[in-house]
């Protein structure tokens, strides 16, 4: 069968009635949770806060790998949330995008995804629909193909689970363009209520904009973001971004059939899959915050030979959020001239701590192999569960 027979045949399976879905009000919704179940939140949600609580006090509050901690964090879970997505990048590619230096789709998506996610940390004071549409301008804006749609609600129908072609046979039909504005003002006035479980209310916050689709692209890693303004904003996560998306990444299929569940009226699944993905984060979040501090002591020991004036000492806090970096990453975000950034470069690669990778005379990069360890041992032992 030629090109053409095909898509007619396609066009042709495809014809039909199809129904799309109106998502029910949740403004003013309380989900019927057993006691147990309900405890069972409440728990996470305070395994959240004390990972939040250890990473700075791990640091310490005035430490200064406490921001690039927090940054490095940001990026491990904007990852794993591009992977449900089946947008796979490792961290040394992760790391060459956002000094600029790759040629990898993938990796320059997910920064833009980290974008979207620090948006949604930067806006969690007050989530509004224009929050939640700066968060999906963040995430689309300057990717090629979705610059008319970055922001903006879609004027389109969307489906999930079947052929492009047509909505027939699919799992889930969004609903019409002109029901999303309305449906997105009950989300966020669901939002905005203070007598709801922090974790029983992001998690059916996530998955009622997963079934309001409002966007043509980019809802899931919107619906992620989103649930992480919360966390910031009700108060769980006040230092640092728990890896939530990397325990959801641990059982993609129980997450997928939860948002199932939700469409069909039942909101424990969803509920129970940021639960369990909750206390997943507090756990291997700390362990990851553990590793990578270890990695920030064993560099300040190999330069303990140098002088305390010396310019490496001020690029190593800097190393966990960015674990490959060249000269002009040390001139734009620390401030050093070019004579500056090469001696430090020159400093940290003498003591063992960086390696240049690139073998070249020009545009050289230097990397952290440890750090870049700790980041892809963290994204596999996720793989392997």
């Amino acid at each position: 069968m030629g090109g053409r027979e095909r898509l007619r045949a396609q066009v042709a399976t495809g014809s039909g009635p199809y129904e799309s879905s109106v998502p029910a009000p949740i403004a003013d919704y309380a989900p019927a949770l057993s006691p147990q179940q309900s405890a069972d939140a409440e728990e996470a949600a305070a395994a959240l806060a004390r990972f939040d609580s250890y990473a700075s006090a791990t640091l310490g509050p005035e430490n200064p790998a406490l921001g690039p901690m927090a940054s490095i964090l940001l990026r491990t879970e904007s990852a794993s949330s591009s992977q449900i997505e089946n947008l796979t990048v490792g961290a040394k590619q992760l790391a060459l995008a956002e000094i600029d230096q790759t040629t990898s789709a993938n990796a320059r998506t997910v920064v833009a995804n980290v974008r979207a996610v620090q948006a949604a940390l930067d806006l969690a004071d007050r989530l509004d629909e224009d929050s939640i549409l700066t968060m999906h301008r963040e995430l689309l804006e300057g990717q090629p193909g979705w610059e008319l749609h970055a922001g903006r609600y879609r004027s389109t129908l969307v489906w999930v689970g079947s052929s492009s072609i047509s909505p027939r046979g699919a799992t889930h039909v969004g609903p019409q363009p002109a029901l999303v504005p309305a449906a997105m003002a009950d989300l966020v006035a669901f939002i905005r209520r203070e007598d709801l479980p922090v974790l029983v209310q992001a998690a059916v916050a996530h998955a009622q904009l997963e079934t309001i689709h409002p966007f043509t692209d980019g809802n899931g890693r919107t619906g992620r973001a989103l649930v992480h303004a919360m966390l910031r904003s009700k108060g769980l996560t006040r230092n640092t971004i728990a890896p939530v998306s990397a325990g959801l990444l641990v059982d993609t299929e129980a997450y997928f059939d939860a948002l199932t569940a939700y469409r069909a009226g039942n909101a424990w699944p969803i509920v129970e899959q940021l639960t369990r993905a909750s206390r997943f984060a507090a756990t291997a979040g700390a362990r990851l915050v553990d590793d990578l501090a270890a990695q920030v002591t064993d560099a300040r020991d190999r330069l303990s030979g140098l002088r305390p004036q010396a310019s490496a000492w001020k690029v190593v806090p800097h190393l966990v959020a960015h674990p490959v970096v060249n000269a002009t990453f040390l001139r734009d975000h620390l401030g050093f001239q070019d004579v500056t950034a090469q001696r430090a470069l020159s400093q940290l690669t003498d003591a063992g701590v960086l390696r240049e990778r690139s073998g070249l005379r020009r545009n050289r990069v230097w990397q952290h192999d440890g750090i870049l360890a700790v980041l892809d041992v963290f994204a596999q032992g996720i793989r392997r569960r």
